[in-house]
This record gives structure tokens, sequence and C-alpha cells, in this order.
């Protein structure tokens, strides 16, 4: 199983350094002067002039490039323009923010998900089918950040049942961290709430129309067993891989999600570098993400082993 892991994380490393080498570039030729930025309007040229050349960014592309490469070897990502501490430093303390908010929405997601789409598969053609697709085709037409807006409106503003911003860890205060992350969680899981109950309903028809279901029925099995010990766990590996696509959505989605919020996450810390022109803090911060996505989806690799024992004979 270890072997399984380091084959799949190896092959994905390619991925790694080519999102590394994208954002690298598209930072540096994207508009702007971020000496211009951190130096304020009172600023005079020589003052924009001898900022750049000591953040470097008076150097040739293929310098900076090499310089950014030789620091990632010794585990630096160099040191945030708008912050001023290194990237390293401020994005693990920001990241286990995006983290708990990400892992709220997949709870959210797996339960709803996986149970709509159960019910639909085992309801199929009734009231409850196309009450659960129709509510999954409004989760994945609408946008995160408009549902978010609504949640503000009525639950933050008209009813007063939740704080419309801010953010409280989970370590200070269990219900405050309750309170403050529901509304992000719900707009981040809404989209992946329907698409996981459409793959799970499509898997489940498919899978319990299969003639060892009807075997096992026909050994007098009970049907919740049936469902649960034969149909879903056969129908876990496509939905492992979409639960793999829901981590990469949540996470992508946090962008907008923490800063419509006020969550003091990766998300917002990388719209901040964006629009501040903070190279290093935005290259630092995509190549984190990216590693973790990455490490994300090996595990969904390595699960297949797991659930099929197929797949482990195939890598041997």
């Amino acid at each position: 199983m270890f072997g399984i892991f380091v084959r799949r994380f190896a092959s994905a490393l390619p991925i790694i350094l080519i999102v590394s080498l994208m954002t690298f570039s598209l930072m540096h030729f994207i508009p702007g002067d971020p000496a211009a930025a951190m130096a304020g309007l009172s600023a005079t040229p020589d003052m924009i002039i001898q900022l750049r050349h000591d953040l470097g960014l008076d150097e040739p592309f293929l310098t900076q490039l090499f310089t950014w490469y030789s620091g990632l070897l010794h585990g630096n990502l160099g040191r945030s323009i708008l912050m001023g501490k290194p990237v390293m430093e401020v994005m693990l303390f920001r990241l286990p923010v995006t983290v708990a908010l990400s892992a709220y929405a997949l709870v959210i997601t797996l339960v709803i998900g996986l149970v709509a789409g159960v019910f639909a598969a085992l309801r199929h053609n009734s009231w409850v089918d196309q009450a659960a697709m129709v509510f999954s085709m409004l989760g994945i037409s609408l946008p995160n950040f408009w549902l978010g807006l609504l949640m503000i409106i009525i639950f933050g503003v008209w009813l007063g049942w939740l704080p419309t911003g801010g953010y409280v860890a989970f370590s200070d205060d269990p219900v405050g961290w309750l309170r403050t992350s529901t509304m992000p969680a719900v707009s981040l899981a809404l989209l992946q709430v329907g698409l996981l109950a459409r793959i799970t309903r499509s898997t489940m028809l498919e899978v319990l129309r299969q003639d060892y279901i009807r075997t096992a029925r026909a050994k007098g099995l009970k049907w919740r067993v049936v469902v649960v010990k034969h149909a879903l766990v056969n129908a876990l590996i496509p939905i492992t891989t979409v639960v793999g696509i829901i981590v990469s959505l949540s996470v992508s989605g946090s962008v907008v999600t923490e800063s419509l919020f006020s969550i003091p996450g990766v998300g917002q810390l990388l719209t901040q570098g964006v629009l501040n022109r903070d190279y290093p803090l935005v290259q630092g911060g995509l190549l984190i993400v990216t590693t973790l996505l990455v490490f994300v989806n090996v595990l969904v690799d390595v699960s297949y082993a797991l659930l099929d024992p197929r797949v482990r004979h195939e890598n041997r």
C-alpha cells in the first residue's frame, strides 16, 4: 500500500512543478508594480527604484525564477511583501482555518449528498427522486457567492440567527466556531451536494440492476443489508473519485467564500496577495495549496486499492 502511495505521489510531482512555473510566470506578467503599491502614494521614483532593488524585482525574469527555485530546495518560499513575514509562516498560520472550513463543508456534502443520492436511487421515478434531483440541479446551478450573500441577508440580517462575518477558532469556542462557520460551509457545500447526489444516484441505479443484487435478495437477505453491504460498497469507487473533486472545489471556492464572510483563511490571504501584487505570497501560497490537493488526490487513488482488491493486484 505504501508503495502505491509513493508511486502515485512521484507521478504527480510534474504537476506541482508545472503549476509553480505557471504561477510564477503569470504573477510577473500581470500589470502593476508591487514596489509602488508597497511604497505608497507619497513615494518618489527613486524610493520605488530602491525598493524594487531590495526586493529583487529589478533582476531578469530567469534570474528571479532560478532564485525562487533555489529557495524551494531549502524549504524557503520567500518573504511576503504585504505581511513582511516568511510565506511559509503566514500560510501555516492561515491554513488550519481553510482546512477546518473545507472539512465542515465536506461533512455536510457527504451526509446530505450520499443520503439524497441513495434514497433517490431506491425511490427511482418517485417524488423523492424528482425532489432530490431538482435540489441537486439548484445546487449545481447557483453560484456559491450568490448563495452566500442570500444567506447573509436572510439568516444574518433579517433573522439575526448567525453572524454575517468573522471567525472564531474551534479551540477558543466550539459553539462560536459553529456559528461563524455554518453559513460559509453551507455555501461551499451546496454545489458539491448536488454533484455527489447525482453521481451517487446514477451509480446506485447501475449497481442495483446487477445480477448479484438479485441473487442476494433471492437468498433472503434483508433489503437494508443488500443496499448497505452490497450495493453501496460496490458504488464507492466512482463516489470516491467525486469526493476528490469535491475537495478541490471546496479549496478553490474558499477564495471567494472567505473574502465574502471575512474569514482569515488561505483564500482571503491569496486574494489580498493578488490585489497587492505580493508575488512571493501568491506563488508560495498556490504551491502549498497545489501540493495539498495533489496529496488528497493521491489518497483517493490509494483508497481504490482499499476498496477494490483488483486494484491492489494490478499494482503489485
